[in-house]
């Protein structure tokens, strides 16, 4: 690999521990402060640019809270509001909860709904069944076909939820909520803007496979890489813009293999099994709770249906690797993309997106 490989993998990969503050100075003015932290599964990255130590270690301390907050309230397998909330609606009875929970759950709600229900946070019973409600990957045989067949005849779906200011409830008890879908994005989104709000104008946060900038990397943008769901190296390249986010779903990292077949962590809510066919698909917005959905709804709407629910969701830039290797990518991802060593792994397609595609009209509380 060479180091132009290494150098865009590590950009877009953490490979730090946990805890810890990193300074370094690049140049005259003050140093660039990196931090990282443990979130869903994953290490989340902080780094500021152009702030002094104190602004910056205040800054990312104030995200650090931000963060630990969301891995405590948004966690679905471990005590905490969220929690408490699937026990409420399995009682069939209504919460008051966290506005910033409340909020959260209104923005999946219409992610959903948008996404015409191939994003569903509220399949967290299924996820559950298939073994991916645990910090260690599954072992044995898929869950028994009865099982999954029973769950997904409960339809327990978003636009379920009725939510009133803080107070949530649902009209199927069936719902069970697991927010991973989109948490990493939407918990960047807050992170980015407490970052803007303790002063930090440039700053790069980093969470395995999503990344969220404001500002720059001084005089250039901040540049990271999209892995290559294959093999050790990246497929493209991203000058992510201030205030951009990028967000990568498939299934090359949580997963199991039983009898040569790869079980994934996306599920699709039609069927309450996981999706097959893609191995990962990448989007590029503006919001990193919309780009992480997305890129879980994309990968369920598989090859054919994919270009009509970005469409129906409003993200314009993706790509996506089938899993017998073609690459597929809208024109406005294509014009972002940058190949690195010269090449791409493979030529890429381009797909415009339809333009008369009519969104769903979503629910109001």
């Amino acid at each position: 690999m060479s180091g132009a490989r290494r150098a865009l993998l590590a950009a877009a990969l953490i490979a730090l521990a946990a805890g810890g503050a990193v300074a370094t100075n690049m140049g005259n003015g003050p140093p660039d402060v990196r931090e990282t932290f443990y979130l869903f599964g994953t290490l989340v990255e902080v780094e500021t640019r152009g702030v002094s130590e104190d602004t910056a270690h205040a800054a990312i301390a104030q995200v650090g809270k931000r963060l630990e907050a969301a891995h405590r309230d948004w966690h679905a397998w471990r005590p905490g509001e969220l929690e408490n909330l699937n026990a409420a609606i399995a009682d069939q009875r209504p919460l008051v909860v966290d506005p910033t929970l409340a909020e959260l759950l209104k923005q999946g709600r219409d992610l959903s709904c948008a996404s015409g229900g191939l994003f569903d946070p509220a399949i967290g019973a299924l996820i559950e069944a298939w073994g991916f409600h645990a910090d260690t990957l599954p072992e044995g045989d898929p869950p028994p076909e009865a099982t999954v067949d029973d769950l997904v005849a409960r339809h327990p779906r978003m636009t379920d939820l009725r939510i009133n200011g803080n107070e949530v409830r649902s009209v199927n008890p069936a719902v069970q909520l697991d927010l991973g879908a989109y948490a990493k994005g939407a918990a960047l989104d807050l992170a980015a803007r407490d970052l803007r709000a303790a002063g930090v104008q440039d700053a790069v946060l980093n969470a395995g496979g999503g990344v969220q900038v404001i500002g720059s990397h001084g005089a250039r943008p901040w540049r990271v890489a999209i892995r290559d769901p294959f093999q050790w190296g990246v497929v493209a390249a991203v000058a992510l813009r201030p205030g951009e986010a990028l967000h990568t779903s498939g299934n090359y990292e949580r997963y199991f293999d039983h009898d040569g077949v790869r079980f994934s962590h996306v599920i699709d809510p039609r069927t309450g099994r996981p999706m097959q066919g893609i191995v990962s698909v990448s989007v590029l917005d503006t919001s990193g709770a919309r780009a992480d959905a997305a890129a879980t709804a994309l990968c369920v709407a598989g090859r054919e249906d994919w270009p009509k629910v970005a469409a129906a969701m409003g993200v314009r830039s993706v790509m996506m690797i089938t899993d017998d290797g073609s690459i597929f990518a809208t024109p406005e991802m294509m014009a972002r993309l940058e190949a690195v060593d010269g090449d791409f792994p493979a030529p890429v397609q381009v797909v415009p997106l339809p333009e008369d595609v009519a969104r769903p009209s979503c629910p109001e509380n």
